[in-house]
């Protein structure tokens, strides 16, 4: 599942993309399904992805190093930028995509930019094991090292405490008249396609609720593509609930699907 508010900046494809989905059937990748349990692992930030009898632990947590950073970086470009393995161009574009996405998500963080008061990337992580050695583009793009541990990014998303994300829907809460600092965004939901439908994204959007009351955040937003009904499953069941859609004229002229945006009260219950 990939969000559809996401700020990956636009650009060309390459010469020959083919707008179809990229074969899986040369990965050999783990089978595995995540569960939030009252553990001593999910209280500490993190998951357990289950394969048959033994489960792994997914850190849950906000970035640490650069390294890291940038591998959730290629991540979100392998998520949202499909193309044929043969495609003309395909590996430059995404490199280019992912520096120039790198680059910008420093400046967002560190207040370089306007109207983003606070940004945090919060990344789901597992050590590079046997199981996930045979998925060589993952593991090739989105492993870092830390500690002397090579880990892979396998999700990913980012809290925004703004007023608004670019080209996208504006939230109403809270409004003029109030603190609209205390209303915040999630972008660039992603996860990575081995690894989805397993519960690794209510557990990254769990993750960034918790971060955002530490904020004193009152307004959490998340848009939405109006065809993505696995994105729109993840935020109702999450707790988000439909405020408003973006006109027609305006996706036609962004050149993309109509988004939604999802509004979850942070004052509704406790975390």
């Amino acid at each position: 599942m990939a969000s559809a508010s996401r700020l990956l900046p636009p650009a060309p494809p390459p010469a020959t993309p083919l707008h179809r989905p990229r074969t899986r059937s040369h990965l050999a990748v783990p089978r595995l399904r995540c569960r939030a349990a009252s553990s001593a692992a999910t209280s500490s930030g993190a998951a357990l992805l289950e394969r048959g009898g033994s489960a792994a632990e997914v850190a849950l947590r906000e970035f640490v190093t650069l390294d890291e950073l940038r591998a959730a970086v290629r991540l979100r470009v392998r998520t949202f930028c499909e193309y044929a393995i043969d495609s003309v161009g395909a590996e430059d574009h995404r490199k280019a995509l992912a520096d120039r996405e790198f680059e910008a998500l420093q400046d967002r963080i560190s207040g370089k930019m306007i109207n983003f008061q606070r940004v945090s990337c919060i990344n789901g992580t597992v050590p590079l094991s046997p199981s996930l050695m045979t998925a060589d583009e993952l593991c090739s793009m989105c492993k870092f090292v830390e500690d002397g541990e090579e880990r892979v990014v396998v999700g990913s998303l980012d809290l925004n405490q703004c007023l608004w994300l670019p080209d996208e829907l504006t939230g109403k809460r809270p409004g003029v008249n109030e603190d609209s600092q205390t209303r915040a965004y999630l972008s660039n939901v992603c996860v990575a396609k081995e690894l989805q439908k397993k519960g690794l994204g209510y557990a990254l959007v769990d993750k960034s609720k918790k971060l955002a009351r530490e904020w004193g955040i009152t307004d959490l937003y998340v848009h939405v593509a109006i065809n993505n009904i696995a994105g729109q499953k993840l935020y109702k069941k999450s707790g988000f609930v439909y405020e408003g859609e973006e006109p027609a004229w305006k996706a036609r002229f962004l050149g993309r699907p109509r988004r939604l945006l999802l509004w979850f009260d942070m004052n509704k219950e406790p975390l």
